[in-house]
């Protein structure tokens, strides 16, 4: 699939962001040249600049391999998908006024979103619903707008299990939530709270730091040291993770308590580095070193794709490969994307996912999910929690 830069390198736009200029936000059109009237334009928005851009290259490739498997065996209803990826990475207003461009001049007729929750209520805010909306990553939860669909793992998949698993075999009692400021991190810590409660434990410390801001964190770790809980609660994203999980190892208190993140994929966690990786898990729905039968289908289609320099997959990046695939389902059922007729169409559709078929039920998806410890850079899958349920449902 070839990819059409209109004017604008990938250097340019990350400078142009940087500069707190909108440039950042301007559509690249991915696809093979076809006549308008008959593509099928997805709006594709992911991070390629900001905090989340290190989830860019794997979210735009993963779209790119899933629409190309489509394309060759004729497209959306007869129609060959284009995908127009767009910088969701600037401020959510300028996200917003992508969208608006997006369906008046390209005429999209779907949007995908790999991208924070603030960005995807200012979008949802703006759409509203003219076209179908498919939410990809981690979230809170709970998004039920007109025509929206959410495909991420929700706190009662992430949370709930992994919460109760560290209690029962651990016998966590106290622990301490640290988090970005915004949206995802402040609503899951907020469920979070619920299922420590449940499992008899407390929670002696929370706290929030900007995000995006050059967070450093030994003030917060320092707090930590000082509460002494028995796990660290992380929602903190990118270089933010990161950083923190340096610090952290480097006061030396990974050897006495625990640490789980929920948003800990291959990418941070090898920025993290194996000298600060100990004592740390991650709860996620896919693990690039799935053994199944499926993943390694998947994998060998994505290097064959995009070879030695394929970037490195994780589950944000999967998301949008089950974004597309989900896309194609929901709009061959629905027979067009009318809303109504989409979110009727929703309820037990059933698409491909890199992790094995997948089933939406109140336009949120049910999934396994994997409990892992870190074994240096790579993720050692300790517990798999079947079939575990949203927590959330729409009506259609």
């Amino acid at each position: 699939m070839a990819i059409e830069k209109q004017g604008f390198t990938r250097r340019t736009i990350l400078g142009t962001a940087a500069a707190g200029l909108a440039l950042g936000a301007a559509p690249r059109l991915i696809g093979p040249a076809a006549a308008a009237d008959k593509e099928f334009k997805i709006g594709l928005f992911i991070p390629l600049s900001g905090p989340a851009s290190l989830f860019g290259p794997s979210s735009q490739a993963c779209a790119e391999l899933a629409a190309d498997e489509i394309n060759k065996n004729g497209g959306i209803l007869g129609r060959p998908i284009k995908l127009i990826a767009t910088d969701a990475g600037v401020p959510p207003a300028e996200s917003a006024k992508s969208a608006v461009r997006l369906m008046l001049d390209d005429k999209a007729d779907l949007f995908i979103g790999m991208h924070d929750s603030a960005t995807r209520e200012a979008i949802v805010s703006t759409v509203k619903g003219k076209v179908p909306y498919i939410y990809t990553p981690v979230y809170e939860g709970g998004e039920c707008d007109f025509n929206v669909y959410s495909l991420g793992e929700t706190p009662n998949q992430q949370a709930r299990p992994s919460i109760g698993w560290l209690a029962s075999e651990h016998n966590a009692k106290t622990y301490y939530l640290i988090g970005d400021d915004y949206v995802w991190p402040r609503k899951t810590n907020a469920e979070a709270k619920k299922y420590i409660a449940e499992n008899g434990g407390s929670v002696a410390g929370e706290e929030y730091v900007p995000f995006g801001a050059p967070n450093k964190f030994e003030e917060v770790v320092t707090r930590i040291k000082s509460a002494k809980p028995d796990v660290v609660v992380i929602t903190l994203v990118g270089g933010d993770n990161v950083n923190f999980n340096r610090t952290f190892a480097g006061f030396g208190l990974d050897k006495d308590i625990a640490r789980l993140a929920f948003l800990l994929e291959e990418n941070t966690l090898m920025g993290v580095g194996a000298e600060s990786s100990g004592n740390l898990y991650s709860c996620m729905g896919y693990f690039a070193n799935d053994p199944s039968a499926v993943n390694t289908k998947f994998k060998a289609a994505y290097q064959a794709k995009f070879g030695d320099k394929a970037p490195q997959l994780n589950t944000l990046g999967i998301s949008c490969y089950t974004g597309v695939k989900s896309a194609h389902q929901l709009v061959t059922k629905a027979d067009g994307t009318d809303g109504k007729k989409c979110m009727a169409a929703s309820e037990g559709l059933t698409f491909e996912t890199a992790a094995g078929p997948a089933t939406m039920h109140g336009r949120q998806v049910d999934k396994a999910m994997f409990l892992a410890d870190c074994k240096g850079t790579q993720f050692n899958v300790i517990k798999t929690f079947a079939d575990v349920k949203s927590g959330s449902e729409c009506k259609a």
